[in-house]
């Protein structure tokens, strides 16, 4: 029989979220809960949508789990301020790992972690509660994320690296081997981090800038 779950949030996230846990875990999704004040239809994905006020009345903590649905926003604050309003109602936290991601750190991962297709996780790594990791990333071995942070796509996570919590790491981003990333840093998509990053550092890729030349008047293409 399936684990009852129900999914915080009512956006894209959630939708994705439901339609991995739907179709790549052991939870069957029986309902989706927002804050009351956002709740904008009575169902989606076909579910219903109930007030997370009143969440543990219609769907208690003893025969049903949560998992929080939610991105980036305000650099992770709002995905932990809902996961430990979730906690203290006494319910378990889901965690969803694709069975198409490589894990090979003997399960050392939290509660609400998102971890999608084609993620490499190497030998001694250690994730924390409440992490994304967004499709196709490279996490080398004997590395930690704390709680709280998303990692886009493609990003390479070298061996021994030390994330802090609520960071975010762009898209393509690269960070060297044996270094510190404090909490709260934003690494921005294609930057290459080589040194230790302090608590609420900034660090963004140089943009691509558009060529003098316009398409027309390329001759090989």
């Amino acid at each position: 029989m399936k684990k009852k779950l129900v999914i915080f949030g009512s956006g894209d996230i959630a939708q994705l979220a439901h339609f991995y846990f739907s179709t790549d875990s052991a939870y069957e999704i029986v309902a989706f809960t927002v804050d009351g004040s956002y709740i904008e239809a009575p169902t989606f994905c076909g579910l219903p949508v109930v007030a997370f006020e009143d969440v543990a009345e219609h769907y208690p903590t003893h025969s049903h789990e949560l998992f929080i649905a939610l991105s980036y926003s305000k650099l992770n604050a709002v995905r932990k301020e809902k996961y430990l309003a979730a906690k203290a109602l006494g319910y378990t936290l889901a965690s969803y790992i694709s069975s198409h991601a490589t894990v090979l750190n003997e399960g050392r991962i939290g509660d609400n972690c998102f971890i999608l297709e084609d993620n490499t996780i190497q030998p001694f790594v250690n994730i924390g509660n409440n992490i994304t990791l967004w499709s196709g990333n490279h996490i080398g071995h004997h590395s930690t994320i704390q709680d709280h942070t998303f990692i886009a796509s493609h990003v390479v996570v070298s061996g021994g690296v030390h994330i802090g919590e609520q960071c975010f790491i762009g898209v393509n981003a690269t960070l060297r081997d044996h270094i510190t990333v404090e909490d709260k840093c934003v690494v921005g998509a294609g930057a290459l981090l080589l040194a230790n990053a302090e608590q609420e550092g900034v660090f963004i890729g140089t943009a691509t800038e558009r060529s003098k030349v316009p398409s027309s008047k390329l001759r090989k293409l």
